[in-house]
């Protein structure tokens, strides 16, 4: 004889987990982008930008 235990609104600490970490690494990389974006020079970073308008064929001009 098999007995099934409902859960009805009890949330398990694998739940919880699985929606922290993609959160956690969103906070993570955003904040990592703004760091290293602020200390590169501006001329190095358009430079950049621009030649990613190219690569993926977006015309910039």
């Amino acid at each position: 004889m098999t007995t099934l235990i409902k859960t009805a609104g009890i949330k398990t600490a694998g739940a919880t987990r699985s929606k922290l970490v993609p959160a956690l690494f969103a906070a993570v990389l955003g904040v990592a982008l703004m760091a290293l974006t602020g200390h590169v020079q501006a001329a190095a970073l358009h430079d950049a930008a621009h030649d990613v308008r190219h690569a993926t064929g977006f015309p910039c001009h």
